[in-house]
């Protein structure tokens, strides 16, 4: 079922049980040995989202993102060495002025990702808005302030959480988030959109086939799609 935003102004604590507290250090392990893997590569990388948060749920994915363009063969091989199965890849592209990012899926709930080409600040900020940590903050137990699916915006407590609606308070939320407002309207914008008319699916989504590098696919696409290659130019 999808997450709707919620338009509520008031202030709501959220205190965790026992098993939720379990369920996070569980996904956070889970977390850290991939992130420690790419690591040992010099591979900088970050966790977002519940994870970073801390809000996590049954359904939450791990998530781990390298915030710089990369070559494919040094973050799979990264992988393989540590024998981290490798289900599938994608190269995935949200709207046209999006850059194109490598999905790498090890199973159906833990993907690692990195970008094709050079972001935009408003697609870097993304992972900032939703809430982002690094290696170091993750082992340390560190749980980050971040914005939800509902727009709400999500700030850890020893007990749990406290949240508040985002809606109407843009600015404000930039500020404690760290990041521009233009971010957060974008993003308020792009979430609201989603609940009046529905999922609309992503630009671009391309299975790579074995033995082909992200790449050589990111090349065949730029020479059949105008697109593509206005977005790689930019």
């Amino acid at each position: 079922m999808a997450v709707k935003p919620t338009r509520r102004g008031e202030h709501r604590e959220v205190t965790y049980s026992d098993l939720r507290w379990q369920h996070l250090k569980q996904l956070r392990e889970k977390t850290v040995l991939v992130m420690t893997t790419l690591d040992t590569f010099h591979l900088l990388s970050l966790t977002h989202g519940s994870i970073a948060r801390g809000d996590v749920k049954s359904s939450s994915d791990v998530d781990v993102f390298i915030p710089e363009v990369q070559s494919s063969f040094i973050v799979e091989s990264a992988l393989e060495k540590a024998k981290i199965p490798i289900s599938a890849r994608f190269i995935v592209q949200a709207t046209p002025i999006y850059a194109m990012k490598a999905h790498i899926e090890i199973d159906e709930k833990t993907t690692v990702s990195f970008p094709l080409m050079e972001m935009r600040r408003v697609e870097r900020e993304f992972y900032r808005f939703g809430g982002e940590a690094n290696l170091t903050q993750i082992k340390a137990n560190v749980r980050v302030a971040g914005v939800d699916k509902r727009l709400m915006l999500i700030e850890p407590t020893g007990k749990g959480h406290v949240e508040s609606s985002i809606v109407g308070k843009e600015e404000s939320a930039a500020k404690v988030l760290g990041i521009s407002a233009e971010t957060v309207l974008d993003r308020v914008h792009a979430l609201q959109r989603r609940d009046t008319i529905g999922r609309t699916g992503v630009f671009v989504k391309k299975e790579l086939v074995q033995n082909e590098t992200f790449e050589l696919a990111l090349k065949k696409l730029s020479e059949q799609n105008p697109a593509v290659r206005r977005r790689m130019k930019t």
